[in-house]
């Protein structure tokens, strides 16, 4: 195999879920899409050789791009929530590169139609710095950057700056997630799959109600409960907070993307939440968040889409 020959292997590699898919054709969308459980396999070259094997026929890719849920450097990476690390290099594909998870979903979005989006508010997206953010095993950010004719995407790890939060109330939750050993919260601790449980279980301390144990699921399945209905609530209004916070820090004139696999469950409980006004809830830059857009990405797969097209402007 030579680099670049087809097919190409895409991949999206978060804390729980590895998925894969096969670029057959520059341009054109990944196909043999399947998702891989990352606790079945001790390494993601084992998880890839299991894809391959299993779900591709056999393929043998001459190029591959992997989007990773957590920091790389160079061909390394090491998963924030998982403990799948080590080097690109030992997939034994001829060309090989690692883009974090959120920068593959940043690069989607100039690829992504009316039917990949829902509008949370504002005009439509204008020129300008794109945002992508949201909340899976962990909260991710990117942005794309406009570039001549084209973008070039940006990484970051602000998922893990201090928690926003808006009133006594929350400054309470906070208090409560402190009181179980957490010394600083961040927003990744409450903004997330496993940080909608943690604030299930604060919301019902501050409350004075027992709380059952439960998953993310289990919370935004159960929205006729009043325990769950406000965790969610105050979920999309911490989630607003932080979503503002970051398009006044990149200047996110193109508009703020939600992406990540907890909202997509819940996306008109999302509309009706106070997601928009906490957005633009700013003493002195109200009228410039007001401006900015906000968009909710319900693709299937959007980091696979990001990848595939990386490759094709990388070929």
């Amino acid at each position: 195999m030579k680099a670049f020959d087809l097919p190409w292997l895409v991949a999206d590699i978060g804390g729980t879920n590895a998925r894969f898919g096969l670029v057959t054709k520059p341009g054109r969308p990944p196909e043999r899409v399947a998702v891989l459980a990352g606790a079945d396999y001790p390494t993601l070259p084992e998880a890839v050789a299991a894809y391959l094997a299993g779900h591709a026929g056999g393929a043998r890719p001459g190029a591959a791009c992997l989007a990773v849920a957590g920091p790389i450097d160079g061909d390394r990476y090491r998963l924030t929530n998982s403990p799948w690390a080590g080097s690109v290099r030992d997939l034994g594909v001829p060309f090989a590169a690692l883009l974090n998870d959120f920068e593959a979903l940043a690069v989607s979005l100039p690829h992504l139609d009316g039917g990949d989006l829902v509008s949370l508010g504002g005009p439509a997206p204008a020129h300008g710095v794109k945002v992508v953010l949201g909340p899976g095993t962990g909260l991710g950010v990117g942005a794309l950057v406009p570039s001549g004719d084209g973008w070039i995407p940006v990484p970051g790890e602000g998922g893990h700056v201090t928690v926003p939060v808006s009133g006594e109330r929350e400054l309470e939750i906070v208090r409560a997630l402190r009181a179980e050993g957490l010394e600083q919260v961040v927003a990744e601790h409450v903004l997330s799959g496993p940080g909608l449980v943690r604030l299930h279980r604060a919301l019902a301390r501050v409350n004075g109600v027992p709380a059952a144990e439960t998953t993310s699921s289990g919370i935004v399945g159960r929205l006729d409960d009043p325990l769950c209905a406000e965790t969610v609530e105050v979920f999309c209004g911490m989630l607003g907070s932080f979503a503002g916070n970051t398009a006044l820090t990149l200047g996110a004139r193109g508009g703020v993307y939600l992406g990540g696999g907890v909202l997509p469950r819940i996306v008109e409980r999302v509309c009706a939440s106070s997601f928009r006004t906490r957005f633009a809830t700013n003493p002195d830059m109200s009228t410039y968040l007001e401006a900015i857009a906000t968009t909710l990405i319900v693709a299937p797969q959007p980091a696979l889409t990001g990848a595939a097209a990386w490759l094709s402007q990388h070929s």
